[in-house]
C-alpha cells in the first residue's frame, strides 16, 4: 500500500495547460502562480534534494538541465538546497513553449546559477548537445505512459542521471487542497513578480487563471504516477537496469510527495 495512491490507477484527465490553443496570457498567470508556491516551503524537497545530491555527487554532474520548465517552479529553492549540501549546481532551462520573460525573471533571483534555453525543447527527445543531470518538477504527470517512458528512456540511452518531483498526488487532501486554489491565486496575485496588468485582469476581471489553475490541479492530481506505476514504466525501458533507481511516496502531513531520482552505475 505504501506505493500505491489512494484513488486507484491514474487517470489522464483533460488538463487546459496541455492544449497549445490556450493563450499565453493565461499559461504565464498559471505557471507563474505554480512558481510562486514552489519556492514559498523548502520543506517538501528535503528526501528529494537527500537523493538528488547523492546522484549528483556519483555522476559528478554540477549542472542540471531542467526540462518542462514552466516559469521556473522551484528551481531557486533547490539551488539553496543543494547550496546547504555543498553541492553548488547551474540549471538551464528549457520548455516545449518557454516563457523567456519569466525565465528571465528566475535567473535574476539568483544571479549566474540560472540560464534558459530560447528554442523550443522535446522531453521526450533532448538534443543531445544538452548536457546536465535532467530534472521534471511537477510536471511529469502532464505525459501520457508511452511519453513518459519515452523521456525516462531518453535519459537512459544518453546516460543522463534524471529526477522527477511531483507536489501533488491521487489523495483526497491532495485533491481537496487544489479544488480551493482559485482562492490561492486571488490571494498571491498581487505579490507575484514581474507584476503584470494582463495578469491581474485574467484573475480579478475575468477570472480564467484562478479557473484554469484550479481545474488543472484538480486534474494533475489525478494525473501523477504513483511509485510503482513509475516501476511499471522502467521496466520497459532498455538499459534502466544499468541504472540505480530512488522512486518514494514522502509522507507531508495529510498527502506525499512523489519523486524518483536515477543515475547510471559507474560499473554498467
Amino acid at each position: 500500500m505504501a506505493g500505491q495512491s489512494l484513488l486507484g490507477r491514474r487517470r489522464h484527465v483533460f488538463e487546459i495547460e496541455d492544449q497549445p490553443w490556450l493563450p499565453p496570457a493565461i499559461r504565464d498567470g498559471v505557471t507563474g502562480y505554480l512558481n510562486y508556491l514552489g519556492n514559498l516551503d523548502a520543506r517538501p524537497y528535503q528526501g528529494f534534494c537527500d537523493a538528488l545530491a547523492a546522484a549528483l555527487r556519483v555522476t559528478g554532474e554540477r549542472e542540471i538541465l531542467d526540462l518542462c520548465s514552466g516559469s521556473a517552479g522551484p528551481l531557486p529553492t533547490l539551488i539553496a538546497e543543494l547550496d546547504r549540501r555543498d553541492l553548488p549546481v547551474r540549471v538551464r532551462l528549457t520548455d516545449l513553449f518557454p516563457n523567456a520573460d519569466a525565465m528571465v525573471a528566475a535567473a535574476s533571483t539568483v544571479p549566474g546559477r540560472i540560464v534558459h534555453e530560447a528554442r523550443p525543447v522535446d522531453a521526450t527527445a533532448v538534443p543531445a548537445e544538452l548536457a546536465g543531470f535532467r530534472l521534471l518538477c511537477n510536471a511529469f504527470h502532464h505525459f501520457r505512459p508511452a511519453q513518459a517512458r519515452a523521456i525516462l528512456a531518453d535519459a537512459v540511452a544518453q546516460r543522463r542521471g534524471i529526477a522527477l518531483f511531483e507536489g501533488v498526488g491521487r489523495y483526497p487532501a491532495s485533491i481537496f487542497t487544489c479544488m480551493v486554489t482559485s482562492l490561492g491565486v486571488l490571494a498571491t496575485s498581487l505579490f507575484i513578480r514581474p507584476i503584470r496588468w494582463s495578469r491581474l485582469a485574467l484573475t480579478w476581471v475575468v477570472p480564467a487563471i484562478p479557473a484554469v489553475a484550479t481545474w488543472d490541479g484538480v486534474v494533475s492530481c489525478l494525473r501523477v504516477y504513483s511509485p510503482d506505476e513509475l516501476r511499471e514504466l522502467l521496466a520497459t525501458v532498455p538499459g534502466a537496469e544499468d541504472y540505480s533507481w530512488q522512486i518514494e511516496a514522502e509522507p507531508l502531513g495529510p498527502v506525499r510527495v512523489t519523486w524518483l531520482v536515477g543515475a547510471p552505475r559507474a560499473n554498467a
